[in-house]
């Protein structure tokens, strides 16, 4: 954070929080921020209760909230609401441990095809595009290049590693 002065334009505003212009209106857009009156042919200014309150979402979005529960957690700023703000917490946690054993599953399934691409040989093809086109074949019943999903899948054979391209459709 620069300039903390209690007269900024959003757009020092902006530089101090270390977010973009846009940020500020669309923070404002969601009634995350109230808008400024300007003074009589003046431009609005922002003090450092408006840079507080950026660096509060900006802070609670690097731990995971979304702007809904940020928004929720802003009713609860004055510090005299510890139970609801536990509460919202505690979700908060449970969701994060939900993506942490989701993300352990995939890296898992992707240890285990890049072992079987390392160990593929002469006309084999690639595990871990027949893995993706089983998959597929499952899910919409048919094999085929287009995933359904804006991608093209090309199929390479493997040598030493697994080679393999994922092309947007166009």
């Amino acid at each position: 954070m620069k300039d903390t002065s209690d007269s900024l334009s959003i757009g020092a505003l902006a530089d101090a929080a270390g977010v973009n212009v846009e940020t500020i209106r669309f923070y404002q857009r969601k009634g995350l921020m109230l808008k400024s009156r300007p003074p009589a042919g003046s431009i609005r200014r922002y003090g450092k209760a408006d840079l507080a309150r950026v660096s509060f979402i900006k802070a609670a979005q690097r731990l995971g909230f979304s702007l809904g529960e940020v928004s929720e957690l802003l009713k609860l700023e004055d510090g005299t609401h510890c139970v609801e703000a536990r509460r919202l917490a505690e979700h908060k946690l449970h969701d994060v441990h939900q993506k942490l054993a989701h993300l352990r599953r995939i890296e898992l399934t992707l240890r285990q095809l890049v072992n079987r691409c390392d160990s593929a040989r002469g006309a084999v093809k690639c595990p871990l595009i027949s893995s993706l086109q089983r998959h597929l074949k499952r899910i919409t019943g048919r094999r085929g290049v287009d995933t359904g999903i804006g991608f093209r899948v090309s199929e390479r054979l493997c040598r030493t590693t697994c080679q393999h391209s994922i092309k947007p459709l166009g």
